[in-house]
């Protein structure tokens, strides 16, 4: 809604022509509950709150045509300030593995680097003493222990379980297909079966702790059954007898 003041003295053209208000307001923010702002007009300071406020996507009904400010424009507005990027959500099981395979592959290098070690001081040592392991190049123990680092990553490379991320899908795809073939989670009446539309979904029902529900209805059917009921002294519904007449 519009100030009193600008929607009585702004019906003409020739009025907004001649509109100049300065708006001092707060500075842009993702708050979609708060507007703090005031219209200095001729000497005249007026509040403005977010009743006086359009945001950005809203739509105006029953209005032939509507004249207004734009305070904030583009990034400035209160929905692109709260539109930041899109996290991806990871379930425990994503984050246990994850966790398994860097703290394994940070074991295979310090196990290769180990081995590069020995490798050096063993060619220092005896390697470059025998004969019959001479291969007529001209490197030097650092440079050959560099070189065996790489081929001990390559050889030891089967300790990382890449494999384990495939398995883990293939079993979460079976598990969704339990569940949309389950017939517990069948609602016959609309011909509704249960429908997994993602393969972690088991794991994640599997680890809920709380529910937390906004209103009746949403976990539950909005469904009234007619159970009894008494006016003026007839009992209208299935009843117990004997219970009734012993409450009587």
């Amino acid at each position: 809604m519009g100030l009193k003041v600008t929607d009585e003295r702004l019906q003409e053209d020739t009025q907004l022509a001649r509109f100049n208000a300065l708006i001092v307001c707060e500075e842009p923010n993702n708050r979609l509950d708060k507007f703090v702002g005031t219209m200095i007009w001729d000497g005249q300071s007026y509040p403005l709150d977010l009743d006086n406020m359009l945001l950005r996507g809203c739509k105006i009904r029953n209005t032939d045509e509507c004249h207004g400010l734009v305070i904030f424009a583009g990034n400035d507005t209160k929905i692109m300030r709260n539109g930041g990027k899109t996290r991806f959500k990871r379930t425990l099981i994503d984050k246990l593995m994850n966790y398994m395979v860097y703290t394994i592959f940070v074991l295979l290098v310090l196990i290769c680097a180990g081995l590069a070690i020995g490798h050096t001081y063993w060619y220092e040592s005896i390697g470059s003493k025998a004969w019959y392991l001479r291969d007529g190049l001209d490197y030097t123990s650092s440079y050959r222990g560099f070189l065996s680092f790489w081929g001990y990553i390559i050889i030891l490379n089967t300790m990382v379980p890449i494999s384990l991320y495939v398995s883990v899908e293939v079993i979460r795809l079976g598990q969704s297909k339990f569940i949309n073939w389950d017939l517990q989670m069948y609602y016959a009446d609309k011909d509704t079966p249960a429908k997994a539309r993602t393969t972690t979904l088991n794991e994640q029902l599997g680890q809920i702790e709380y529910i937390f529900s906004d209103k009746t209805g949403t976990l539950t059917q909005n469904i009234m059954a007619f159970k009894k009921c008494t006016i003026t002294g007839r009992t209208y519904g299935q009843t117990n007898q004997s219970l009734a007449f012993r409450g009587t």
